[in-house]
Order: structure tokens, then C-alpha cells, then sequence
């Protein structure tokens, strides 16, 4: 017993003594406190044995452990046991066994390892700490605190003086409004801000988003997408090259192919710029706005200069407006005016400012014009002011039916009945029923009448008061009396294909 007294004696004097002088040469690692001291000589190496509220100290960092191997030859030690590690910066680090290197200043900690930084903690299996660069990488999956905000991930670094966390493999980030996962993430514990890399999607309670380069501001809910950038809010979905997402204000702004869809009505908007503004209750595109509404049988597309979707107060699409230069077609109709008005719930068309319809052989003009439909299929059409409707027959001879308004019924899409309310004239070829030859010309004038059609022929005129009707042979009608006045063929701005609807008008 007396000579190990000895020996340790003479530990303690060898090497107590170069820290005994002012000399800051070198940063070696000093002994603060231990229970029990036990110096041994392993290989050559003297290694102090330390256990017992051990206190080690290097620069400006303290090292609590259970107990210590410390090697003073190579400025390094190991420790066990209730690791907690104090640094200046009030970085706080725990674990159950940790290694430190006093000459590169890196640590490993090992299990339950905890790192705290102000309002951040970092909870890992294993961290190595670079106190050199305040630099700390795990490996061996992690999980981050940060207030509200919690990130996991298989592989991370974390930069103390900047505060950023950098996430790789499996990253999975849950805040109070979305469940974020990414394969590459970089996290601002100050800002709360993250930007990720790869194929990331964020999931909320009434949003969805994903794209494959963006950020999001978590503080202010506002997210930004890039790259097949797409967000689902509710019942409303855009997508773009690029997306910008405002949870808070429930606004949404998309660029270059941009793409707005109500998947409860199934109506699509495309342009290059979408803005999206839920609160006040409208959405609207431009340059090359195009629109597509979903039909059961066939869908109608159309184009405008400007296209604008109107909410109701449930956040459901209510009425599409196109506004300036307006095109649209469908198989069975086709139209074009300056604007329109379309009742996504009613499902009735207004068209403004001189509109123009063509449904099969007939071409129908107004001032204004209100197409009814039922179960996506035309049921009436309402013309008012100067309404014209002229019908090719068979012969490609113009049947001409004008009036102050005209209403035209519609069965399985062909019209089989028109109404005219004031100053009601017609043109009217009439044809033998077998060979098709020209009989005369029916010229008709009344204040009202009705007029029957089966397979898109006329088959009787009603005339309801004050008519005139004179039938003239062929040879004894000019070409002038055959046209009604206000008569004009407009073939050549009739869509024949969706791709027509943006030829100028």
C-alpha cells in the first residue's frame, strides 16, 4: 500500500507539473476533479485511470463523466458514464461514453447522445463533434427539436455558429401544419427555415404539396416548389415550374405551364401564370389561358385571354368567366365571342358582345346569348337582340330564321324546335322529299312563330299572328331578296379542333 501511495505520488508530481507555469503553448487537457486516481503504464503509455465525479477541462470546454481513462502522452481520454460536456458557446452535450482528442478538438459520444443548443436538441446514437469548425455529424439516424418542429433523418450535420442542420437519407420533418419528407434537407434552427432537394413532399390537414426543389418558411407558413412544383389545397390543385404557396393568406401563385384544377367540378385552367386567392374567393390565369371542362362523353375546351375561376363560400368552383377574345369547342358545339359567363353549377353558358354558336349545320349570332345544358348536353338557347340563325341543308343552301330573340330547343343535341318573340322573318328552302329538288323559296315575315325541325331539317312553320308568306319559284327570286338583311356566314372563325380555339378571331 505505501509504495503504490509512491507511484502515484509520482504520477501526480511528472505530470501535474508542466501545468503548473504560465505557458499556453499548448492546449492540453487538464484534470479538475476525481474521486479515485490510478495511474498505469500499458504499452509504454502511462494512462490515469479516473472515476468518480470527474471533472476534465480542455480550452473552454468542461467534460463531466462517471469515470476517465485519460492519456496525457497523446492529449486525449475517454470517458463513461453520464457524459455531460459544457462548451463555451452553451453547447451542452450527453451521452454514455465519449472519446475526445484535445489535439484536433473532435469528440465522439456514444449512446443516448444529446446534444443542446439554446432551444435545440439533437438526440442520436452516435455524434462526432469538430469543436474546430463547431461542426456535429451523425450517421446512425437522428432526431432534431426545435420547438414545435421535429426532423429525422438517417444521416445529418449541424453547424452551431450558423445554426443550420443539414439532413440526408429518410428526412422526415413534422411541424404544427405539415409532415414534410425529403431525401435532402437543410434545416435554420433561428429561422425555422427549411429548403430541401429531391423528391419532397409536405402534407397537411387540407393541403398536399410536393416538387423536387423548393423552401419552406415554417414560421409563416409560406412554402415555395420548383421543379414539377404542385400543391392540393382542398379541392383546388396547382402546378407549375414554379409554385409559391401562402397557407396563412390561402394564396397561391404559379409560373411558366402553370396548371389550376377543381377536382369537385372537374375544370382545368392552364396559362403560364396562375394566382390563386382563397380568401376573397377567386382564381384566375393569363397568357395562353386555356381551360378544360371534364365531360362525361366528350369535354369543352376553351380559351381566352383571361380566364377567372369564382369560389362560393364552401371553397367549391361556382362560375368560370373568360374574359376578351373568347373561343371554345366541343364535338357537338362549337363558340366564340369577347367574353362569357360559365355556371359550373347550373351549367349555363352566357357569351357576350356578339357571340356566335355552332351546333352541326347551324350557325346561331346575337347581341347576347344563355345556353341551358342537362347532364353536359344542350337543352335550350336563349338569343337576345338581332338573333339570326342560319341552317345548311343538305344542298349547302342557307335556311335563315331572324328575330328580336330566339329560343331554340335541343333533343339528344339537334335542335327540333326554335321560338321567335318579335319581328320574326324566314328564308326557307323547300325541296321535293325524294329527289331534293328546289320546289321555290319560302320568304315568311310574322311577329311570332314556331318552327319544327326533325334531323336538322325544317318541317312546319307556326306563324302566331300577322303573317306573310309568299313561296317563290326559283327563276323569280333574286339572289338579294334570298338573303335576310344582317345575313353573314362565319364559317371561317369556327373552331374545327381544340388547337383552333387560340386562331385569332
Amino acid at each position: 500500500m505505501h509504495l503504490r501511495s509512491s507511484i502515484i505520488l509520482v504520477f501526480l508530481f511528472v505530470f501535474f507539473t508542466p501545468f503548473c507555469g504560465s505557458s499556453k503553448e499548448k492546449a492540453v487537457i487538464k484534470l479538475e476533479q476525481a474521486d479515485k486516481f490510478i495511474g498505469e503504464n500499458i504499452n509504454g503509455v502511462t494512462i490515469n485511470f479516473l472515476s468518480g465525479n470527474v471533472i476534465l477541462i480542455h480550452d473552454s470546454t468542461t467534460f463531466y463523466c462517471d469515470s476517465a481513462e485519460l492519456n496525457r502522452q497523446h492529449n486525449t481520454f475517454k470517458a463513461y458514464g453520464h457524459i455531460y460536456t459544457l462548451m463555451s458557446d452553451s453547447i451542452q452535450l450527453h451521452g454514455n461514453r465519449l472519446t475526445y482528442d484535445g489535439n484536433t478538438r473532435i469528440t465522439h459520444v456514444f449512446g443516448n447522445v444529446k446534444l443542446v443548443d439554446d432551444k435545440t436538441t439533437l438526440y442520436t446514437d452516435h455524434l462526432i463533434y469538430f469543436r474546430q469548425g463547431r461542426k456535429g455529424v451523425f450517421d446512425q439516424g437522428g432526431r432534431v427539436v426545435d420547438g414545435e418542429n421535429e426532423l429525422t433523418s438517417q444521416v445529418g450535420e449541424y453547424y452551431s455558429a450558423l445554426k443550420d442542420f443539414f439532413f440526408r437519407k429518410d428526412v422526415v420533418v413534422t411541424t404544427p401544419d405539415y409532415l414534410i419528407k425529403s431525401d435532402t434537407l437543410k434545416y435554420n434552427s433561428e429561422t425555422e427555415f427549411i429548403q430541401f432537394n429531391g423528391y419532397s413532399t409536405l402534407k397537411g390537414e387540407a393541403d398536399f404539396m410536393f416538387a423536387y426543389k423548393g423552401w419552406s418558411d415554417t414560421k409563416n407558413n409560406i412554402t415555395s416548389l420548383k421543379k414539377h412544383a404542385t400543391v392540393q389545397h382542398k379541392q383546388q390543385i396547382i402546378y407549375g415550374d414554379s409554385v409559391f404557396f401562402d397557407k396563412g393568406r390561402e394564396y397561391g401563385y404559379a409560373t411558366k405551364n402553370a396548371v389550376l384544377m377543381d377536382t369537385e367540378k372537374e375544370v382545368v385552367v392552364e396559362g403560364q401564370t396562375v394566382e390563386y386567392v382563397m380568401q376573397q374567393g377567386f382564381a384566375y390565369v393569363t397568357d395562353s389561358a386555356f381551360a378544360t371542362l371534364v365531360g362525361k362523353n366528350d369535354s369543352l375546351f376553351l380559351h381566352s385571354d383571361t380566364l377567372k375561376i369564382l369560389f362560393d363560400t364552401a371553397d367549391k368552383a361556382d362560375l368560370l368567366l373568360a374574359y376578351n377574345k373568347s373561343k371554345f369547342y366541343r364535338k357537338d358545339m362549337q363558340g366564340a365571342c369577347d367574353s362569357l359567363v360559365y355556371d359550373l353549377n347550373d351549367s349555363i353558358i352566357s357569351m357576350y358582345d356578339q357571340p356566335i354558336l355552332w351546333s352541326e349545320k347551324n350557325q346561331l349570332t346575337s347581341e347576347f346569348m344563355k345556353i341551358f345544358m342537362t347532364n353536359q348536353t344542350m337543352d335550350s338557347l336563349v338569343l337576345n337582340k338581332s338573333a339570326f340563325i342560319v341552317s345548311v341543308d343538305s344542298l349547302q343552301t342557307d335556311n335563315q330564321i331572324k328575330g328580336r330573340d330566339i329560343i331554340a330547343y335541343f333533343k339528344n343535341n339537334e335542335m327540333y324546335k326554335i321560338t321567335v318573340n318579335g319581328n320574326s322573318e324566314t328564308v326557307y328552302y323547300i325541296r321535293e322529299e325524294e329527289t331534293k329538288e328546289l320546289v321555290g323559296v319560302n320568304k315568311a315575315r310574322s311577329s311570332n312563330m314556331v318552327i319544327l325541325l326533325e334531323d336538322q331539317q325544317i318541317v312546319s312553320i307556326l306563324y302566331l299572328s300577322k303573317p306573310t308568306a309568299v313561296l317563290y319559284p326559283e327563276l323569280d327570286i333574286s339572289l338579294e331578296d334570298q338573303i335576310l338583311k344582317g345575313f353573314q356566314w362565319l364559317d371561317k372563325m369556327r373552331p374545327k379542333s381544340k388547337k383552333e380555339i387560340f386562331n385569332k378571331l
